[in-house]
C-alpha cells in the first residue's frame, strides 16, 4: 500500500512566524511551527514530521511538495553532502543541516519518492497542507493555540477518529453556481462535553473558504469544526 500524503510550509515575512503540515486527508494530519523561521524550514520540517508520524508502518511513501529544494536537498543533494561533511562544493555548510540530519536518519529503512506538484493551483492536497501551514504561522504570529491536528490515522487504526466535520475542497466558482454549503444526517449525535444531541454536518468549502476557516479557529483558539459551529 502507498501512503500519499502533500508537505508545505509557510513562513510570514520569510523569515518570520512559521509553519509546517503535512496532509493526508482530513481525519489524517498534523502541523506545527515557530515564532521565527523560514519557508524552506517549514517544507523540511513538514517532511521529517510526515516519515517520524509513520515509522512504526511498511508502507510506501509517496510526498507530494511544490518545493524543488526539499526535493532536491533529499533526492539529489544528501549523497554528496554526506561526504563532503555535510559541506557544499565550494566548502560552504549546508544551510538547515541539523533538519536534513534529522530527516536523513529518518529515510533510513522506508521506501518512498516524492513528486513535485505546482503551488497554488487547486491541488486538493497541496491546498489542503498549504493551509494548515498557513495557519499554524498566523497562529504563532497572533500568539495563539496551533490547530495541531489528530496526526496520522487511517481507517482500521485503533485511534482513529473521524471529524464531526469534514471538508471537500472544489475549484473556486461563481456564487450563483456554487454548491450547497452544508448538508444534513438524518442521525443526530452527542456533541462532546454537551447533553444536548447534535447533527453530523458535512460541509464543501472552496480552498479559499477553507484556509479562511483554518485562519479564524487558529486566530479564535478554537478547532476548526468549533469555528464553524460557531458560524451556523
Amino acid at each position: 500500500m502507498t501512503i500519499r500524503a502533500a508537505a508545505d510550509g509557510s513562513a510570514l515575512g520569510n523569515p518570520g512566524p512559521a509553519g509546517w503540515a503535512w496532509y493526508v486527508d482530513d481525519s489524517s494530519w498534523a502541523a506545527g511551527g515557530w515564532k521565527h523561521a523560514t519557508n524552506n524550514q517549514g517544507e523540511l520540517m513538514a517532511v521529517l514530521q510526515f516519515f517520524r508520524a509513520t515509522e512504526h508502518l511498511d508502507d510506501d511513501l509517496l510526498i507530494l511538495c511544490d518545493s524543488q529544494y526539499v526535493i532536491n536537498c533529499i533526492t539529489k543533494w544528501m549523497p554528496g553532502w554526506k561526504r563532503k561533511g555535510w559541506r557544499k562544493a565550494d566548502g560552504k555548510p549546508v544551510m538547515n543541516v541539523e533538519l536534513l540530519k534529522e530527516i536523513d536518519a529518518a529515510l533510513v529503512g522506508r521506501t518512498y519518492r516524492f513528486e513535485w506538484v505546482k503551488g497554488h493551483a487547486n491541488h486538493p492536497l497541496n491546498e489542503a497542507a498549504d493551509a494548515r501551514a498557513r495557519a499554524a504561522s498566523e497562529a504563532f504570529m497572533r500568539g495563539r493555540p496551533v490547530p495541531e491536528g489528530p496526526g496520522f490515522t487511517r481507517e482500521g487504526d485503533a485511534d482513529a477518529a473521524a471529524p464531526v466535520i469534514a471538508w471537500t475542497p472544489v475549484d473556486d466558482a461563481p456564487a450563483e453556481a456554487a454548491p450547497s454549503l452544508f448538508s444534513f444526517d438524518d442521525e443526530p449525535l452527542e456533541p462532546a462535553g454537551s447533553s444536548a444531541p447534535g447533527i453530523a454536518v458535512t460541509a464543501t468549502l472552496t480552498p479559499a473558504q477553507h484556509e479562511r476557516l483554518l485562519a479564524l479557529a487558529a486566530r479564535t483558539g478554537v478547532s476548526a469544526e468549533q469555528a464553524l459551529a460557531g458560524l451556523v
